[in-house]
């Protein structure tokens, strides 16, 4: 077994690409701090799912915005990409938003509250019943 599929190794290089590609060549003012956050690639290579996320703002108005601007700009990136990667047929670029990263970071700070709120309530109840006495 091949350790990585050539979709895999595809992707990973069109994540690379895309992402010099959209902070320095894309020039609409629309577009906001892109991340590309990941590049999942068809088996045939016909295309490529293109996950983003939003620095700072990321309403849906935002959101959606910036996924037409990079839709309008996805033509211009297939030709620096074919340009940039040795392939016979570059893939068809659909871009998302990526919500795994905001959702990740709701989750995180919701851990962060519940762990903090815990910690106030053990502090208020130092030395009371239940309290493990000494640690060493």
């Amino acid at each position: 077994m091949r350790e990585f599929k050539r979709t895999d190794r595809v992707g990973d290089q069109l994540q690379k690409e895309l992402a010099v590609l959209i902070q320095r060549e894309v020039k609409d003012p629309r577009l906001g701090m892109v991340t590309v956050s990941g590049v999942t690639v068809s088996r045939d290579l016909g295309y490529a799912d293109v996950y983003v996320t939003l620095l700072g703002e990321d309403g849906p108005e935002r959101i959606k915005e910036n996924l037409q601007v990079l839709k309008q700009a996805a033509g211009f990136l297939r030709s620096q990409i074919a340009r940039r990667i040795k392939l016979r047929h570059v893939p068809e670029l659909r871009f998302h938003y990526d919500e795994s990263v905001v959702r990740g970071q709701r989750l995180s700070s919701l851990i962060d509250e519940a762990v903090e709120r815990d910690r106030s309530r053990h502090a208020g109840e130092e030395g009371g019943p239940g309290d493990e006495g000494e640690r060493d």
